[in-house]
């Protein structure tokens, strides 16, 4: 039995695991705990691909299970974040139920990766975990600013915003990733650029910090299609 195959499928599996656990907490009540676990996830979601690439052990079956906790972790546990918050500012009220549309979004981003062909070396629109860490963060922010809990708070401000990033899953948008065919500056600047800022958001303020990197990785990726434009 060649153990080390099931290795990436393991990791993957704890990426479930953890959405899992985070949905318990949300249902709880305890969002703080949620995040806590969708930042797990990420991680797992990050070393599973590593993993698989250094071991050479790609497989189909692989490739369906990462989608498939991808869709729990990042697309219905932020829903569910998102519909706690929503409850509270409307409650006794079906608008919540709304924040399922994000859960709805992130299936077609995920469906669409799985079969798009130019997602090599670039991203077309938001990818889950992203929209995830950033939706999962605000409680996080909320509690860091008054200004943000004054507009975290404020139910239509949260429900458009909420709305806004479901869309940008499947935006046909050509978004900065993380992959380097070399290191020169010129190549990568907005790259470079997008880890500055995520360093420097998150040493100051830590998990509160993570939606000014995702909002900052956007916008970067706007500033480079403007400035480089790219076919998709």
């Amino acid at each position: 039995m060649n153990i080390k195959k099931h290795i990436p499928n393991a990791i993957t599996s704890l990426n479930l695991v953890s959405g899992m656990a985070g949905i318990f907490f949300v249902l709880d009540g305890k969002l703080f705990y949620a995040t806590y676990f969708i930042i797990a996830a990420a991680i797992f979601d990050f070393l599973d691909g590593m993993v698989a690439r250094l071991l050479q052990v790609h497989s189909e079956i692989g490739k369906q299970l990462d989608s498939l906790a991808d869709l729990v972790t990042f697309g219905v546990l932020p829903s569910f974040v998102i519909f706690k918050m929503l409850s509270e500012a409307f409650p006794d009220s079906h608008t919540p139920f709304l924040s399922f549309f994000i859960g709805v979004q992130s299936a077609m981003r995920l469906a669409k990766f799985n079969i798009d062909t130019r997602q090599s070396d670039r991203f077309i629109g938001v990818p889950t975990p992203a929209n995830a860490l950033l939706l999962c963060t605000l409680p996080f922010l909320s509690n860091k600013f008054e200004w943000a809990d004054q507009l975290i708070s404020n139910g239509y401000i949260l429900l458009t915003f909420s709305i806004i990033m479901a869309l940008m899953l499947t935006i046909e948008l050509p978004l900065i990733a993380l992959k380097f065919k070399n290191f020169a500056l010129k190549d990568n600047i907005f790259r470079y650029l997008t880890i500055l800022i995520g360093l420097i958001s998150i040493i100051s303020l830590g998990i509160a910090g993570v939606p000014f990197v995702i909002i900052g990785y956007i916008l970067l990726s706007l500033v480079e299609s403007w400035i480089k434009p790219h076919e998709i």
